[in-house]
């Protein structure tokens, strides 16, 4: 099990009162990149269009987008052209918080059977809300939306519970075929080490949603059936890498901001242990005091706030084919992580100036950012000209 590395980030200012990134400190730790300024970017960062609290993006086969908004929209846009309409169909979200319309990935078979996969913050009962998945076919009409067709939802959190945040629904397909969902604990603690709720977990199903015989908890029952791993706090972005491994980066509490590689059946050990404390002062017992969980890979003790996540696999930045880049919130940055087998590092900081929420590659081997909040810009990342 590789050691945990933990990165030592100095905060230059308050990233709620100023619009200048955190740097990271070298001289503290040297494992820690400092934040390049835009002057040194080895890329040009290009306004491809501007969207309403976006939370994550994919791309169709024809190069264009889809963009999901957090109040419950979905948006075709074709950054080509400029063009863009609303797909219908999008089930009513629990907006608020960190809740609301959350991931979209398509199908591996997008290009015979049209589907695509979508999560979001769903309401319940009492004042409960749980995130759900669901997926549908995407008709697209010539004026540029189209709507969801015979929408299913496959897949929910197990209990519906108060509150307005860690719902974590990022989901991705592995190159098993298998539909990946990263389901977090609802800032409820407890229920990450539960198996009667599947809460706080990484789950793994069949693309309709039924589960695999193969999963290491299915003698369990439901919904432990469902459970991959375990012991996770807000998963806020999933990759595989080349090599078939899952890769997650989770919000972690005080001072312990994570990047873990997924095992079959394994504990990551939250709430009992983190390399963060709580946000009330309250101390946690950090990971080496109990080696019988799966500690995390990289920990940030000064926090990045992680969102988006792709691995790197195009070839217009050669130099970083296999690397791993992650959207900072609080950081207002992009992360860039170096892979070497089962281990990782922060290999470089870039100072977006702007809260990162969603990173992608797109087909011409391009990488995509989504800022966060109201009238967020769409950046298109192209090497810099000598």
């Amino acid at each position: 099990m590789p050691r945990p590395l933990l990165l030592s980030l100095t905060l230059a200012f308050t990233p709620a009162l100023f619009t200048t990134a955190c740097a990271a400190d070298p001289a503290a730790d040297p494992a820690a990149a400092a934040a390049l300024p835009q002057a040194q970017w080895p890329f040009t960062a290009t306004e491809a269009g501007r969207f309403n609290e976006p939370w994550a993006m994919t791309f169709l086969p024809d190069g264009s987008l889809l963009v999901t908004q957090k109040g419950g929209r979905l948006i075709h846009f074709d950054p080509a052209s400029g063009k863009r309409g609303e797909v219908t169909g999008v089930p009513k979200v629990a907006y608020g918080g960190q809740g609301g319309f959350g991931d979209v990935v398509l199908h591996p078979q997008f290009a015979s059977n049209g589907l695509i996969y979508y999560s979001y913050a769903e309401p319940g009962e009492g004042n409960t809300r749980g995130a759900a998945v669901a997926r549908a076919k995407l008709v697209l009409d010539a004026n540029g939306g189209g709507q969801l067709a015979d929408a299913q939802v496959i897949w929910r959190q197990t209990p519906k519970v108060t509150g307005n945040g860690h719902f974590g629904h990022r989901i991705a397909f592995g190159p098993d075929g298998k539909l990946w969902i990263s389901s977090s604990e609802r800032q409820k603690f407890d229920p990450a080490q539960d198996m009667k709720a599947n809460l706080g977990k990484m789950i793994r199903l069949n693309d309709d949603g039924s589960v695999p015989a193969d999963n290491p908890f299915v003698a369990q029952g439901s919904p432990a059936d469902q459970v991959w791993s375990l012991g996770h706090r807000n998963i806020l972005g999933i990759a595989f890498d080349a090599n078939g491994k899952l890769w997650e980066h989770e919000m972690g509490p005080k001072g312990g901001d994570e990047l873990n590689l997924i095992e079959r059946g394994a504990n990551y050990g939250y709430p009992i242990v983190s390399n963060g404390d709580h946000y009330d002062g309250r101390k946690i017992p950090d990971h080496d005091t109990r080696p019988e969980f799966k500690a995390p890979v990289v920990t940030w003790r000064e926090v990045i706030s992680p969102a988006g996540f792709v691995i790197y696999s195009g070839n217009l930045f050669p130099q970083w084919k296999g690397s791993g880049f992650i959207g900072g919130l609080s950081s207002q940055s992009l992360v860039r992580v170096a892979f070497d087998g089962d281990s990782a590092r922060e290999a470089e900081r870039f100072n977006m100036g702007q809260r990162i929420r969603e990173v992608e590659q797109g087909p011409d081997g391009a990488l995509w950012l989504l800022e966060d909040g109201s009238n967020a810009r769409l950046l298109k990342l192209t090497p810099k000209a000598n």
